[in-house]
Protein backbone atom coordinates (compact mmCIF):
# COMPACT_ATOMS: atom_id res chain seq x y z
CA UNK A 1 0.00 0.00 0.00
CA UNK A 2 1.07 3.94 -0.90
CA UNK A 3 1.80 5.39 2.35
CA UNK A 4 1.73 8.72 0.71
CA UNK A 5 -1.74 8.21 0.02
CA UNK A 6 -3.11 7.55 3.81
CA UNK A 7 -4.68 9.64 5.78
CA UNK A 8 -2.60 12.44 8.18
CA UNK A 9 -3.64 11.15 11.94
CA UNK A 10 -5.69 13.16 13.66
CA UNK A 11 -3.83 15.62 16.14
CA UNK A 12 -5.98 13.96 19.11
CA UNK A 13 -4.62 11.20 18.26
CA UNK A 14 -0.92 11.90 18.18
CA UNK A 15 -1.51 13.21 22.29
CA UNK A 16 0.34 10.93 25.05
CA UNK A 17 -1.08 10.03 28.04
CA UNK A 18 1.14 12.83 29.53
CA UNK A 19 -0.38 15.27 27.19
CA UNK A 20 -3.58 14.51 28.91
CA UNK A 21 -3.03 14.38 32.21
CA UNK A 22 -1.20 17.38 32.17
CA UNK A 23 -4.53 19.06 30.30
CA UNK A 24 -6.60 17.60 33.16
CA UNK A 25 -4.12 19.29 35.88
CA UNK A 26 -4.55 22.46 34.42
CA UNK A 27 -8.31 22.06 34.42
CA UNK A 28 -8.32 21.00 38.03
CA UNK A 29 -6.23 24.03 38.38
CA UNK A 30 -8.91 26.09 36.76
CA UNK A 31 -11.88 24.64 38.70
CA UNK A 32 -10.24 24.71 41.81
CA UNK A 33 -9.26 28.89 41.19
CA UNK A 34 -12.90 29.14 40.23
CA UNK A 35 -14.47 27.69 43.41
CA UNK A 36 -12.64 29.36 45.21
CA UNK A 37 -12.74 32.87 43.80
CA UNK A 38 -15.82 32.81 41.89
CA UNK A 39 -17.23 35.61 44.02
CA UNK A 40 -14.87 38.05 43.42
CA UNK A 41 -14.68 37.45 39.43
CA UNK A 42 -16.82 38.46 36.47
CA UNK A 43 -17.83 37.28 33.48
CA UNK A 44 -14.88 38.39 31.83
CA UNK A 45 -12.44 36.96 34.03
CA UNK A 46 -14.18 33.63 34.77
CA UNK A 47 -13.54 33.47 30.64
CA UNK A 48 -9.64 34.54 30.90
CA UNK A 49 -9.57 31.96 33.38
CA UNK A 50 -10.93 29.24 31.39
CA UNK A 51 -9.47 30.53 28.06
CA UNK A 52 -5.99 30.70 29.84
CA UNK A 53 -6.67 26.40 30.62
CA UNK A 54 -7.50 25.70 26.86
CA UNK A 55 -4.69 27.92 25.61
CA UNK A 56 -1.78 26.35 27.81
CA UNK A 57 -3.58 23.21 27.05
CA UNK A 58 -3.04 23.57 23.45
CA UNK A 59 0.33 25.03 23.74
CA UNK A 60 1.74 22.25 25.67
CA UNK A 61 0.26 19.81 23.21
CA UNK A 62 2.20 21.15 20.78
CA UNK A 63 5.31 22.52 22.70
CA UNK A 64 5.95 19.63 25.14
CA UNK A 65 8.72 21.86 26.63
CA UNK A 66 6.04 24.76 27.70
CA UNK A 67 3.99 21.87 29.12
CA UNK A 68 6.80 20.86 31.86
CA UNK A 69 7.83 24.97 32.44
CA UNK A 70 3.75 25.01 33.35
CA UNK A 71 4.02 22.39 36.04
CA UNK A 72 7.39 24.13 36.84
CA UNK A 73 6.13 27.32 37.57
CA UNK A 74 2.91 26.10 39.26
CA UNK A 75 4.71 23.92 41.57
CA UNK A 76 7.06 26.40 42.60
CA UNK A 77 4.60 29.11 42.64
CA UNK A 78 2.42 27.13 45.00
CA UNK A 79 5.17 26.11 47.39
CA UNK A 80 5.76 29.84 47.60
CA UNK A 81 2.33 30.81 48.45
CA UNK A 82 1.56 28.00 50.79
CA UNK A 83 5.42 29.08 52.70
CA UNK A 84 3.90 32.60 53.31
CA UNK A 85 1.10 31.44 55.45
CA UNK A 86 -0.88 34.15 54.82
CA UNK A 87 1.70 36.58 56.28
CA UNK A 88 3.91 39.00 53.89
CA UNK A 89 6.36 39.38 56.44
CA UNK A 90 7.24 35.64 56.37
CA UNK A 91 9.78 36.52 53.15
CA UNK A 92 12.18 37.97 55.74
CA UNK A 93 12.14 34.60 57.79
CA UNK A 94 11.65 31.69 56.10
CA UNK A 95 14.28 30.41 54.48
CA UNK A 96 13.19 29.51 51.31
CA UNK A 97 11.18 32.64 50.47
CA UNK A 98 14.44 34.86 51.61
CA UNK A 99 15.95 32.91 49.20
CA UNK A 100 14.62 31.50 46.17
CA UNK A 101 11.08 31.81 45.79
CA UNK A 102 9.88 35.09 47.25
CA UNK A 103 9.13 37.14 43.93
CA UNK A 104 12.26 39.58 44.26
CA UNK A 105 14.34 36.48 45.26
CA UNK A 106 13.14 34.48 42.21
CA UNK A 107 13.56 37.74 40.02
CA UNK A 108 16.75 37.78 41.26
CA UNK A 109 17.58 34.58 40.05
CA UNK A 110 15.81 34.93 37.09
CA UNK A 111 18.41 37.97 36.22
CA UNK A 112 21.94 36.09 37.33
CA UNK A 113 20.63 33.15 35.65
CA UNK A 114 19.95 35.21 32.58
CA UNK A 115 23.74 36.95 32.78
CA UNK A 116 24.98 33.47 32.73
CA UNK A 117 23.08 31.82 29.91
CA UNK A 118 24.15 34.71 27.69
CA UNK A 119 27.83 34.15 28.74
CA UNK A 120 27.47 30.38 27.96
CA UNK A 121 26.06 30.67 24.73
CA UNK A 122 29.14 32.62 23.80
CA UNK A 123 31.99 30.43 25.05
CA UNK A 124 29.63 27.70 23.37
CA UNK A 125 29.87 29.93 19.81
CA UNK A 126 33.56 30.21 20.29
CA UNK A 127 34.31 27.18 21.20
CA UNK A 128 31.59 24.90 19.07
CA UNK A 129 30.27 23.10 22.09
CA UNK A 130 27.30 21.37 21.75
CA UNK A 131 27.69 20.09 25.14
CA UNK A 132 27.88 24.21 26.59
CA UNK A 133 25.57 25.36 24.26
CA UNK A 134 22.73 22.62 25.92
CA UNK A 135 24.39 24.11 29.08
CA UNK A 136 23.43 27.80 28.07
CA UNK A 137 20.00 26.55 26.85
CA UNK A 138 18.98 24.89 30.43
CA UNK A 139 20.24 28.09 32.32
CA UNK A 140 17.73 29.83 29.75
CA UNK A 141 14.88 27.57 30.56
CA UNK A 142 15.68 28.10 34.25
CA UNK A 143 15.82 31.55 34.03
CA UNK A 144 12.20 31.89 32.56
CA UNK A 145 11.29 29.77 35.14
CA UNK A 146 12.20 31.88 38.47
CA UNK A 147 10.92 35.06 35.77
CA UNK A 148 7.65 33.25 36.04
CA UNK A 149 7.77 32.05 39.54
CA UNK A 150 8.35 35.50 40.54
CA UNK A 151 5.53 37.23 38.72
CA UNK A 152 3.19 34.50 40.06
CA UNK A 153 4.19 34.99 43.69
CA UNK A 154 4.14 38.59 43.14
CA UNK A 155 0.17 38.58 41.99
CA UNK A 156 -0.28 36.38 45.36
CA UNK A 157 1.97 39.06 47.64
CA UNK A 158 -0.16 42.33 46.27
CA UNK A 159 -3.72 40.73 47.81
CA UNK A 160 -1.31 39.99 51.16
CA UNK A 161 -0.77 43.62 50.90
CA UNK A 162 -4.48 44.60 50.29
CA UNK A 163 -7.35 42.92 48.58
CA UNK A 164 -7.88 45.75 47.24
CA UNK A 165 -4.42 46.17 45.97
CA UNK A 166 -3.87 42.88 44.45
CA UNK A 167 -3.48 42.86 40.59
CA UNK A 168 -2.07 41.01 37.80
CA UNK A 169 2.23 41.94 37.87
CA UNK A 170 1.65 43.61 33.96
CA UNK A 171 0.61 47.03 35.47
CA UNK A 172 4.18 49.26 35.40
CA UNK A 173 6.97 49.20 33.62
CA UNK A 174 9.52 47.13 36.13
CA UNK A 175 6.75 44.11 35.58
CA UNK A 176 6.94 44.74 32.17
CA UNK A 177 10.65 44.59 31.67
CA UNK A 178 10.26 41.26 33.44
CA UNK A 179 7.51 39.84 31.15
CA UNK A 180 9.50 41.14 27.77
CA UNK A 181 12.61 39.53 29.06
CA UNK A 182 10.31 36.19 29.58
CA UNK A 183 8.75 35.93 26.17
CA UNK A 184 11.84 37.18 23.90
CA UNK A 185 13.25 33.79 25.53
CA UNK A 186 10.25 31.85 25.32
CA UNK A 187 10.16 33.17 21.31
CA UNK A 188 14.01 32.16 21.00
CA UNK A 189 13.63 28.90 22.73
CA UNK A 190 10.79 27.92 20.51
CA UNK A 191 12.66 29.22 17.27
CA UNK A 192 16.00 27.39 18.91
CA UNK A 193 14.44 24.10 18.51
CA UNK A 194 12.25 24.46 15.42
CA UNK A 195 15.96 25.40 13.69
CA UNK A 196 17.85 23.22 15.96
CA UNK A 197 20.56 25.41 16.38
CA UNK A 198 21.94 27.29 19.55
CA UNK A 199 24.35 29.37 17.73
CA UNK A 200 22.28 32.41 18.08
CA UNK A 201 21.44 32.06 21.36
CA UNK A 202 24.13 34.97 22.70
CA UNK A 203 22.55 37.66 20.25
CA UNK A 204 19.44 37.43 21.40
CA UNK A 205 20.49 37.24 25.07
CA UNK A 206 21.91 40.98 24.77
CA UNK A 207 18.82 42.11 24.28
CA UNK A 208 17.34 40.25 27.05
CA UNK A 209 20.11 41.51 29.11
CA UNK A 210 19.51 45.03 28.16
CA UNK A 211 16.11 44.82 29.98
CA UNK A 212 18.29 42.48 32.65
CA UNK A 213 20.03 45.58 33.76
CA UNK A 214 17.59 48.14 33.32
CA UNK A 215 15.37 46.23 36.30
CA UNK A 216 18.45 45.99 38.17
CA UNK A 217 18.70 49.56 37.61
CA UNK A 218 15.49 50.37 38.35
CA UNK A 219 15.21 48.35 41.34
CA UNK A 220 18.38 49.98 43.44
CA UNK A 221 17.67 53.29 41.64
CA UNK A 222 14.24 53.87 42.06
CA UNK A 223 13.06 50.99 44.23
CA UNK A 224 10.49 50.12 41.30
CA UNK A 225 10.25 46.64 42.69
CA UNK A 226 8.00 47.72 45.25
CA UNK A 227 4.09 47.17 44.77
CA UNK A 228 2.02 49.74 44.29
CA UNK A 229 -1.56 50.26 43.80
CA UNK A 230 -3.00 50.26 40.11
CA UNK A 231 -4.25 53.49 39.27
CA UNK A 232 -7.58 53.89 37.82
CA UNK A 233 -7.29 53.32 34.10
CA UNK A 234 -5.45 50.10 34.75
CA UNK A 235 -8.16 48.93 36.69
CA UNK A 236 -9.91 47.04 33.70
CA UNK A 237 -9.79 43.18 32.67
CA UNK A 238 -8.47 44.92 28.71
CA UNK A 239 -5.28 45.35 30.53
CA UNK A 240 -4.87 40.81 30.95
CA UNK A 241 -4.60 40.79 27.02
CA UNK A 242 -3.67 43.89 26.05
CA UNK A 243 -0.14 43.92 27.48
CA UNK A 244 1.17 40.48 27.06
CA UNK A 245 -0.06 40.35 23.68
CA UNK A 246 2.09 43.95 22.73
CA UNK A 247 5.08 41.99 24.45
CA UNK A 248 4.58 39.00 22.43
CA UNK A 249 5.10 41.81 19.52
CA UNK A 250 7.96 43.44 21.19
CA UNK A 251 9.68 40.59 22.08
CA UNK A 252 8.96 38.94 18.31
CA UNK A 253 10.61 42.43 16.95
CA UNK A 254 13.68 42.12 19.35
CA UNK A 255 14.48 38.81 18.32
CA UNK A 256 14.39 39.83 14.81
CA UNK A 257 16.73 42.60 15.29
CA UNK A 258 19.04 40.18 16.85
CA UNK A 259 19.15 37.69 13.87
CA UNK A 260 19.83 40.53 11.37
CA UNK A 261 22.57 41.33 13.30
CA UNK A 262 23.84 37.45 12.91
CA UNK A 263 22.91 38.03 9.38
CA UNK A 264 24.91 41.12 8.70
CA UNK A 265 28.05 39.30 10.49
CA UNK A 266 27.42 36.69 8.18
CA UNK A 267 27.24 38.79 5.27
CA UNK A 268 30.61 39.77 5.94
CA UNK A 269 32.07 37.05 6.63
CA UNK A 270 32.48 37.22 10.33
CA UNK A 271 31.70 34.21 12.36
CA UNK A 272 30.16 32.77 9.30
CA UNK A 273 31.39 29.02 10.33
CA UNK A 274 29.82 29.08 13.48
CA UNK A 275 26.64 30.92 12.71
CA UNK A 276 23.50 29.44 10.90
CA UNK A 277 23.26 29.97 7.34
CA UNK A 278 22.49 33.09 5.50
CA UNK A 279 18.78 31.86 4.33
CA UNK A 280 17.97 30.02 8.04
CA UNK A 281 18.94 33.47 9.38
CA UNK A 282 16.36 35.69 6.79
CA UNK A 283 14.33 32.66 7.33
CA UNK A 284 14.32 33.06 11.22
CA UNK A 285 14.55 37.28 10.59
CA UNK A 286 11.08 36.85 8.75
CA UNK A 287 8.87 34.72 10.61
CA UNK A 288 9.89 36.41 14.14
CA UNK A 289 8.47 39.77 12.24
CA UNK A 290 5.58 38.12 11.22
CA UNK A 291 4.80 37.00 14.45
CA UNK A 292 5.33 40.32 16.12
CA UNK A 293 3.40 42.13 13.34
CA UNK A 294 0.55 39.74 13.88
CA UNK A 295 0.36 39.99 17.75
CA UNK A 296 0.90 43.90 17.54
CA UNK A 297 -2.07 44.52 15.73
CA UNK A 298 -3.84 42.71 18.02
CA UNK A 299 -2.68 44.54 20.73
CA UNK A 300 -3.48 47.89 18.94
CA UNK A 301 -6.74 46.80 18.40
CA UNK A 302 -7.29 45.94 21.97
CA UNK A 303 -5.82 48.96 22.88
CA UNK A 304 -8.31 50.90 21.07
CA UNK A 305 -11.01 49.10 22.51
CA UNK A 306 -9.47 49.85 26.02
CA UNK A 307 -9.65 53.68 24.99
CA UNK A 308 -13.02 53.53 24.25
CA UNK A 309 -13.91 52.38 27.47
CA UNK A 310 -11.38 54.27 29.35
CA UNK A 311 -11.62 57.77 27.52
CA UNK A 312 -14.78 57.41 25.48
CA UNK A 313 -12.98 57.03 21.91
CA UNK A 314 -10.68 54.75 19.86
CA UNK A 315 -8.20 57.23 19.12
CA UNK A 316 -6.87 60.20 20.73
CA UNK A 317 -3.19 60.76 19.20
CA UNK A 318 -1.63 60.34 22.63
CA UNK A 319 1.84 60.30 21.94
CA UNK A 320 1.97 56.51 22.89
CA UNK A 321 -0.91 55.77 20.99
CA UNK A 322 1.21 57.68 17.75
CA UNK A 323 4.44 56.06 18.42
CA UNK A 324 2.32 52.42 17.98
CA UNK A 325 1.39 53.50 14.91
CA UNK A 326 4.66 54.45 13.48
CA UNK A 327 6.14 50.79 15.05
CA UNK A 328 2.98 49.32 13.39
CA UNK A 329 3.58 51.06 10.11
CA UNK A 330 7.36 49.91 9.94
CA UNK A 331 6.61 46.35 10.32
CA UNK A 332 3.58 46.35 7.77
CA UNK A 333 6.06 47.99 5.39
CA UNK A 334 8.90 45.80 5.84
CA UNK A 335 6.56 42.67 4.94
CA UNK A 336 4.61 44.38 2.19
CA UNK A 337 8.63 45.04 0.55
CA UNK A 338 9.27 40.95 1.38
CA UNK A 339 6.33 39.73 0.85
CA UNK A 340 5.13 41.55 -2.36
CA UNK A 341 8.43 43.20 -3.66
CA UNK A 342 10.28 39.77 -3.21
CA UNK A 343 13.00 42.22 -1.52
CA UNK A 344 16.08 40.07 0.97
CA UNK A 345 19.39 40.84 2.19
CA UNK A 346 21.43 43.43 4.22
CA UNK A 347 18.40 46.43 3.28
CA UNK A 348 15.81 44.14 5.59
CA UNK A 349 18.46 43.24 8.20
CA UNK A 350 19.06 47.09 8.73
CA UNK A 351 15.34 47.84 8.63
CA UNK A 352 15.01 44.86 11.56
CA UNK A 353 17.92 46.52 13.57
CA UNK A 354 16.67 50.17 12.88
CA UNK A 355 13.35 49.06 13.83
CA UNK A 356 14.32 48.00 17.47
CA UNK A 357 15.09 51.52 18.00
CA UNK A 358 11.89 52.55 16.49
CA UNK A 359 10.26 49.46 18.92
CA UNK A 360 12.52 51.25 22.12
CA UNK A 361 11.27 54.26 21.55
CA UNK A 362 7.83 53.68 21.72
CA UNK A 363 8.28 50.93 24.42
CA UNK A 364 10.91 53.23 26.85
CA UNK A 365 11.38 56.91 25.08
CA UNK A 366 7.72 58.05 25.19
CA UNK A 367 7.53 57.56 29.15
CA UNK A 368 10.48 59.07 29.07
CA UNK A 369 10.30 61.97 27.38
CA UNK A 370 6.71 62.43 26.23
CA UNK A 371 3.55 63.09 28.36
CA UNK A 372 -0.11 61.98 27.35
CA UNK A 373 -3.00 59.61 28.86
CA UNK A 374 -0.09 56.76 29.24
CA UNK A 375 1.84 58.98 31.39
CA UNK A 376 1.40 56.18 34.50
CA UNK A 377 4.43 54.29 33.20
CA UNK A 378 6.97 57.19 33.73
CA UNK A 379 10.47 56.50 34.89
Amino acid sequence: MNTSMMAPTPFWQTLTKFDWVYALLLLAGGVFSYHQYAGYMDVYEVSFLFGAVALFSYLGWRWNAIARLVLGVAVLSLLGVVSYHGDLASSSQQFLLKFLLASQSAIMWMNVLFVLAMLTYWLALFQRSEFTAKVASALTWAATLFGFVGLMVRWYESYLIAPDIGHIPISNLYEVFILFCLITSLLYLHYEQTFKTRQLGGFVLIVINAAVGFILWYTFDRHANEIQPLVPALQSYWMKIHVPANFIGYGAFSLAAMVAGAYLLVQRGILSSRLPAMHVLDDLMYKAIAVGFAFFTIATILGAMWAAEAWGGYWSWDPKETWALIVWLNYAAWLHLRLMKGLRGAMLAWWALVGLLVTTFAFLGVNMFLSGLHSYGTL
